[in-house]
């Protein structure tokens, strides 16, 4: 039940706000969000991540196949960026800690967890605990996860300093109703990290068949909501991987959101 003191009119001002910026200015929309968010629960700091699903040893991964791809953060600094990088190393040789493999295993739903959620008690006596969490100077987190589609998920952190105290019920409950009823715009979000690195360019057909892609739509549908043959659609994907490089829906996904390392497009604190 959704608790009443919450301010569902500046939410509803929120989306608004969000659906007036032109999708050339998605990383500023990405930006305005999270401030607007980390003011309503008084949280300093704040992360964005675009996380992507890849085949290889899904049955032996801790992480089952997931792997971030693309970070944006609030309220940055240099010493910031190098630890996360240092836990995205930690991800990409399949050694993430306990908070992460319990966030990955409920991927493929949107959730709402605070951090003792996530965590054992023992993970706070950890190296882990006192790099990622007492270095970066946070004492709790609420960690956001939003499918996108079977391959691809954001995942947004909202932090509190060690100065301050723990986020509250009432807290959580402000973070899941502003961040729930917008999947229109993490798809935008994240159509707009495509690095562009295509060996020749796209036909139109092929640009609005990459587009569906990325929004999750299987081949059929493609074909379906375009008028064409399912067989026609098939060797547009084809020579869009052939054009990207890629194998699979996965690998475009992937490339489509970037590398992990260096962090990509950085810790953005203001219209890029």
């Amino acid at each position: 039940m959704l608790d009443e003191t919450i301010d569902t009119e500046r939410i509803y001002a929120l989306w608004d706000e969000l659906a007036d910026f032109e999708a050339s200015r998605m990383p500023a929309a990405r930006h305005h969000l999270l401030s607007v968010v980390c003011d309503m629960i008084d949280a300093p700091q704040a992360d964005w991540i675009g996380a992507v699903r890849l085949d290889d040893n899904v049955q032996r991964d801790p992480l089952f196949g997931w792997r971030p791809r693309s970070l944006s953060a609030l309220y940055p600094d240099e010493e910031t960026e190098k630890t996360i990088q240092q836990a995205f190393a930690l991800m990409e040789k399949g050694e993430p800690d306990i908070t992460t493999i319990r966030n990955a295993q409920l991927a493929g739903k949107f959730r709402v967890f605070m951090l003792d959620e996530l965590a054992t008690p023992e993970w706070f006596e950890s190296n882990s605990y006192k790099t990622f969490y007492r270095g970066l100077d946070r004492l709790d987190s609420i960690w956001v996860g939003i499918p996108i589609n079977a391959d691809a998920e954001i995942q947004i952190g909202f932090h509190r300093s060690l100065s301050q105290e723990k986020f509250s019920e009432h807290e959580r409950q402000i973070v899941a109703h502003a961040l729930r009823g917008i999947r229109w715009f993490y798809r935008l979000q994240m159509l707009s990290e495509g690095i562009g690195v295509a060996s020749e360019p796209l036909t139109p057909m092929e640009n609005r068949v990459l587009h569906d892609l990325l929004q999750g739509l299987s081949e059929r549908k493609i074909a379906e909501d375009n008028g064409q043959s399912h067989h026609t659609v098939h060797d547009h994907v084809k020579r869009i991987y052939r054009k990207y490089g890629v194998t699979s829906r996965a690998a475009l996904m992937a490339l489509w959101l970037g590398k992990p390392t260096p962090l990509n497009r950085g810790f953005q604190t203001q219209d890029a």
